[in-house]
């Protein structure tokens, strides 16, 4: 009897254990409101952290925006380059020009005569001090005291009538062209010439040139301290509207 109660006993309790294994073997029960409350606090804490990363992205946008704002007003204001602030200007120095302010001329030129209202194929010659003009049929006269003359001008060439015209005398010169020639005296009148855009004044001798392919000579006098010549050119300034009186 004992031995049965023994076995009845411990079959009891192997049942028992048996029992107890297997119910805690099993899986529980999933809570899914519980689940769903974690997630979503999840997320939300997430986009916190997203939003508050943006924030602090535009301040410090909004800050470096104001200050290179502030350094343009400042450029602005001191009116400097930036690629500009390091070039130091260098003054070079020019040797002065030679020709000091002084015009070319050619050997050779057309001047117009304000006096003669006409322009004149003109040699430019350094080796002659004085200037000349062809003129013919001088004749000295006296008015209101003062010297004066008239001559006679080719000023449509010399297959054309000349044209006659007065002028003060300003003074006489004696011009000597050979050692063995007499000087020769020839009344002096002050004329204003334009080469160019280049106006001038200067005293004009009075001759027959007739035989000379100019009728129209400048010497050093009138160069001197206004013109240089280039002997290699010639009609630098080009030539005048009017065609220029040449002698045949």
């Amino acid at each position: 009897m004992l031995k049965q109660i023994i076995c009845i006993a411990a079959i009891t309790s192997l049942i028992g254990c048996a029992s107890t294994t297997n119910t805690e073997s099993l899986p529980q029960p999933i809570d899914a409101e519980a689940l769903e409350t974690s997630q979503a606090k999840q997320q939300a804490a997430l986009i916190a952290v997203i939003d508050n990363n943006q924030q602090a992205q535009t301040a410090s946008y909004s800050e470096l925006s104001a200050q290179l704002e502030g350094l343009e007003k400042q450029l602005a204001q001191l009116n400097v380059k930036p690629e500009e602030e390091n070039i130091i200007p260098i003054e070079l120095e020019c040797p002065a020009s030679p020709l000091s302010g002084k015009f070319i001329l050619g050997a050779a030129e057309s001047v117009y005569v304000d006096e003669i209202k006409t322009s004149f194929k003109t040699r430019i010659d350094t080796g002659a001090e004085s200037s000349s003009l062809d003129a013919r049929n001088i004749i000295l006269f006296e008015r209101d005291g003062k010297q004066w003359v008239r001559f006679d001008v080719l000023t449509q060439g010399s297959d054309a009538p000349a044209d006659t015209f007065e002028s003060r005398v300003e003074r006489f010169v004696r011009i000597k062209q050979e050692a063995d020639e007499k000087s020769d005296r020839r009344p002096v009148i002050h004329a204003h010439l334009k080469i160019g855009k280049y106006k001038a004044e200067t005293d004009l001798n009075l001759v027959d040139r007739s035989h000379l392919e100019f009728p129209l000579l400048l010497g050093r006098k009138f160069m001197q301290d206004i013109a240089i010549v280039d002997v290699g050119q010639t009609f630098i300034h080009g030539k005048m509207t009017t065609p220029a009186v040449v002698n045949k």
